[in-house]
């Protein structure tokens, strides 16, 4: 792993330099800010009881469906189209350090990003006056669970890169995973064949799984070893399975 840093270091570069960096990261602010802006709204109009950081963070499945594609399609299909991939690991540079470093880039990138919209809550806290509004615990637990879920986002985002040539086909790849990782759980658990009592033992597997209980329980200051291990191990088995592809891949020619 010696020559990580310098990779990582090269990868931040390249997506600072990259157009599609900057088109998710106005989308990303724009969207986010919309949200915010509306959200205060409504909570201007009525009381609500859930704090406006738990229903902020409740709306983050929105922006990650089109960030996280943004942010990796490029990362190894582009190298792979190009030819560069195969010319960069004749150099004393391993599979492991190449989709590592790309992987460390676009995540430091993606929390970047959130970490941007700490200033809605500060602009929050500073012009409404209100300590009612602001809560620091449902914020903190929501970042954390930003911070931890997006290790597995990304990692997903790198391994539908290191599947293909095409930079479309991957951010279609990586929309659909995780589309079917945040939303297809969600409604999965809800299935009326589930609910029979045959299948109870797949049904409590299914909600342990569930993204959206995850973040309710981070958001309540319940951070339960269990999920942050399933985002660890989600991580850890995409970037192995990229590592795998673009190893396959390069056998393949």
């Amino acid at each position: 792993m010696r020559h990580f840093l310098t990779i990582l270091s090269h990868e931040i570069r390249s997506l600072l330099f990259n157009p599609s960096t900057y088109v998710a990261a106005v989308l990303f602010l724009g969207v986010m800010g919309f949200i915010f802006a509306v959200m205060l709204d409504d909570y201007s109009r009525a009381p609500r009881e859930a704090l406006p950081a738990v229903t902020f963070f409740q709306l983050f499945w929105i922006p990650v469906f089109f960030m996280v594609p943004l942010l990796t399609m490029k990362s190894l299909a582009e190298e792979r189209r190009l030819g560069t991939l195969e010319t960069l690991l004749t150099t004393p540079v391993n599979t492991t350090e190449v989709v590592l470093g790309k992987f460390g880039a676009a995540y430091i990138l993606y929390l970047l990003l959130w970490g941007s919209t700490a200033g809605f809550h500060y602009v929050l806290q500073h012009y409404a006056r209100d300590a009612r509004l602001l809560d620091w615990g449902p914020l903190a637990g929501g970042y954390a669970f930003i911070a931890i879920s997006g290790l597995m986002f990304v990692a997903i985002g790198i391994f539908a890169s290191a599947l293909t040539r095409s930079q479309a086909v991957a951010g279609i790849l990586c929309f659909t995973l995780l589309f079917a990782l945040i939303l297809g759980l969600s409604y999965l658990g809800d299935a009326t064949l589930l609910q029979q009592e045959a299948f109870s033992p797949l049904k409590s597997t299914v909600q342990s799984l569930q993204v959206f209980s995850h973040l309710d329980d981070f958001t309540h200051g319940v951070i339960d070893t269990r999920q942050v291990f399933f985002y660890l191990t989600g991580a850890v088995l995409a970037l192995i399975f990229s590592i795998l592809g673009v190893e396959a891949k390069l056998l393949q020619g």
